[in-house]
C-alpha cells in the first residue's frame, strides 16, 4: 500500500495560510506627488495627468491619477496585509471603470477566494473604490507567497 502524504506549502509563510472568506483593505488618498513618482519609474507623462485645463476639458473633467497609482493600492494590501510579507503576484486581471481623480481617498480591497494546500498560493478577488464608494477597479489576482519566516 503507498500512502501519499501531501505537503504543505504554507510552512514558513509569515502570516500562515489564509483562509477562504478572509479579506483585507487599505486606503490613502492620492496626491500630485504619486503622479510625479509614477511618471519617474515609468516614463508615464500623459498630458491627462499634468495639464490641468486639458484634463479638465476632457471627459474625465479633472486630472486622473495613472491606474498604476490607482491599482499600486493593492500591492500594499497583498504585500502587507493578505496573504503579507513575501507575496507577489503571478496573474492579475484588472478593469479599470471609473478615474482616479488627484486628491481622492481610495480603498484597495482583496478577499481570499482559492488557496492550495500544497504550494503558497491564493486566488483573491480584487477591487479600488472611491470615497463615495463608486468602484473604480475591479477584478481577480493570483499570488504567490515566498515563504520568509525564520526558524
Amino acid at each position: 500500500m503507498t500512502v501519499h502524504v501531501m505537503k504543505d506549502g504554507w510552512v514558513g509563510v509569515i502570516k500562515g495560510r489564509p483562509k477562504v472568506g478572509a479579506y483585507a483593505e487599505r486606503s490613502r488618498r492620492t496626491q500630485p506627488q504619486d503622479i510625479d513618482a509614477f511618471a519617474e519609474m515609468t516614463g508615464d507623462r500623459n498630458p491627462l495627468h499634468y495639464d490641468k485645463a486639458l484634463a479638465e476639458a476632457s471627459v474625465f473633467g479633472k486630472l486622473i491619477v495613472q491606474g498604476g497609482v490607482t491599482s499600486g493600492i493593492l500591492n500594499a494590501v497583498v504585500a502587507e496585509d493578505l496573504p503579507g510579507p513575501g507575496s507577489v503576484f503571478l496573474e492579475v486581471s484588472w478593469r479599470f471603470v471609473k478615474a482616479v481623480g488627484v486628491g481622492e481617498l481610495i480603498t484597495g480591497r482583496v478577499e481570499v477566494k482559492e488557496v492550495r494546500a500544497d504550494k503558497p498560493i491564493t486566488k483573491l478577488e480584487t477591487s479600488v473604490r472611491n470615497e463615495a464608494g463608486e468602484l473604480c477597479l475591479t477584478g481577480t489576482a493570483t499570488v504567490f507567497t515566498v515563504p520568509l519566516a525564520k526558524g
